[in-house]
């Protein structure tokens, strides 16, 4: 079978879990999860990892893969995914690919090939901290006495490709550009068939992250971000999830819930924003807007029309 997959996307909370069951159930298929947090155990309500029941028998792959604080990089997702879905496909299915972290849908259906080690995080953290201690000129310098022509193209305040140059030059010995082309990238390995959902309103899309908080608050969201603290496991990337770091000043006595709940909210509204500005440059995702009331029966019809219209039957 060719490698083809169906690719699910929008922002949080619009209801890519849902669909994407949905499809998954009317395909008799399976689905690769490409959300970079719900990779965590033990982080659940906070990720907003499909349970059990909401995953209605479908086997979900790169769900609780590792650790909090354990290395984590986008190359070994694309490695686990990139096997997942070629399991998937040997089986004559077509694999459904849902989740918000754009990058990681992207990196699986290109199948990248990265620069450099990106698990050993040392030379990002030193640079980093010499920004915050002596700010970005700084570390733009440093870049500028190894890789000149990268340095007169990067604004030192792009600080994290001017990092990442410097990470590429210390990693390989090459500047990016050298790196770049003798690792060409190649044609994507998948042919993706992507098909994005959200609410036609704005404001419907805040409503839904608003209530989801709500619920994930009742759903024992508080009892999880304790565990995760006493743990000691909020380190690295899973301490920047949203859904954990905003509760931390109420469970450390410093805020009152209601403030972290707010900021909570406040932030996930930004993050869908950020996470449409990223979807929105890719020309080759079906938007599917539906009205409030009309969510998954919509949705699903017209993405099962758009599958059909593609040769997915």
């Amino acid at each position: 079978m060719e490698n083809r997959l169906i690719c699910i996307c929008g922002p949080t909370a619009s209801g890519k879990t849902a669909l994407s069951v949905a499809l998954a159930q009317r395909l008799h298929t399976e689905i690769i999860s490409a959300d970079s947090m719900q990779i965590y155990r033990g982080m659940d309500i906070g990720t907003a990892k499909p349970t059990e029941a909401e995953r209605c028998g479908v086997p979900h792959h790169l769900l609780d893969i590792c650790d909090p604080g354990e290395p984590f990089s986008v190359a070994r997702y694309v490695e686990l995914a990139d096997a997942a879905a070629q399991d998937i496909l040997r089986r004559g299915m077509i694999p459904v690919v849902a989740g918000g972290t754009g990058l990681y849908m992207d990196a699986l259906i290109e199948c990248s090939t990265f620069t450099g080690d990106e698990t050993d995080l040392s030379i990002r953290e030193k640079y980093q901290r010499m920004a915050a201690e002596q700010g970005n000129i700084a570390v733009h310098e440093c870049l500028r006495q190894v890789d000149p022509e990268g340095a007169a193209r990067l604004h030192p305040n792009n600080l994290k490709r001017v990092i990442r140059a410097i990470e590429v030059y210390e990693q390989t010995g090459m500047t990016l550009d050298a790196f770049n082309r003798l690792h060409k990238r190649p044609a994507p390995k998948y042919q993706a068939i992507k098909i994005g959902v959200c609410p036609a309103e704005r404001q419907v899309l805040y409503e839904r992250i608003d209530k989801r908080v709500d619920q994930m608050l009742a759903d024992g969201l508080l009892d999880e971000t304790r565990r995760l603290l006493e743990r000691g496991v909020l380190a690295g990337t899973a301490a920047q999830a949203i859904g954990y770091k905003e509760l931390l000043g109420f469970l450390q006595g410093e805020q009152p819930l209601e403030e972290c709940v707010a900021l909570l909210k406040q932030r996930s509204r930004n993050y869908a924003k950020r996470q449409l500005t990223w979807l929105k440059r890719d020309d080759n995702i079906h938007w599917i807007y539906y009205n409030r009331g009309e969510e998954l029966p919509l949705v699903l019809q017209e993405a099962t029309k758009y599958l059909q219209n593609h040769g997915v039957q």
